[in-house]
């Protein structure tokens, strides 16, 4: 294997130990969410040893890396508002309890929509969906039940809540 210019595994076991734990506080400190966090670090490093990338120096790697986590991490955090707000939307249960008539029916025909809208997905991304949301697995779990890769599970449970999303906020207007 041509190594030209990329680095050595010494050298990204290297960079992976220093920089890691700061990735890690910036990724938490914004998607606050430990395994998320975890998450994004992980793909930002696969990112690059997977796009073979040289740099000048370590520190351009590491500054490198913390932008592509930062940018990845705001970007949960938007689509986790996203959805929170959808999900709060679906299942929210108000604290009053003197709902009225037309109350209770709202929020009967939200639960009926989140229901039907989850029915409406493909098999292969509902039952991702569901173990995760509901059976609370994670990724590798999900993976090893359904016989695919974790990078596999997280590309369908993103495309999921985006269709599941949508068909909500579409069904809202």
């Amino acid at each position: 294997m041509g190594m030209d210019d990329e680095m050595t595994d010494a050298e990204f076991r290297k960079l992976y130990e220093a920089v890691f734990p700061i990735l890690f506080r910036v990724a938490f400190r914004i998607a606050v969410n430990e395994e998320a966090a975890e998450d994004l670090c992980q793909e930002a490093f696969f990112k690059l040893h997977e796009k073979k990338m040289a740099f000048p120096s370590l520190d351009d790697a590491k500054y490198w890396l913390i932008r592509v986590v930062k940018n990845a991490s705001l970007n949960y955090a938007k689509r986790k508002d996203r959805e929170r707000h959808v999900y709060q939307k679906a299942f929210r249960e108000e604290r009053r309890s003197d709902d009225s008539g037309e109350d209770i029916l709202i929020k009967k025909e939200t639960r009926t929509e989140v229901k039907q809208a989850l029915l409406s997905l493909p098999e292969n991304l509902r039952s991702v969906l569901i173990l995760k949301e509901y059976a609370e697995l994670n990724y590798k779990e999900i993976g090893n039940m359904l016989g695919i890769s974790e990078g596999n599970v997280k590309v369908r449970v993103f495309r999921a809540r985006e269709r599941l999303s949508a068909m909500l906020v579409k069904g809202d207007g």
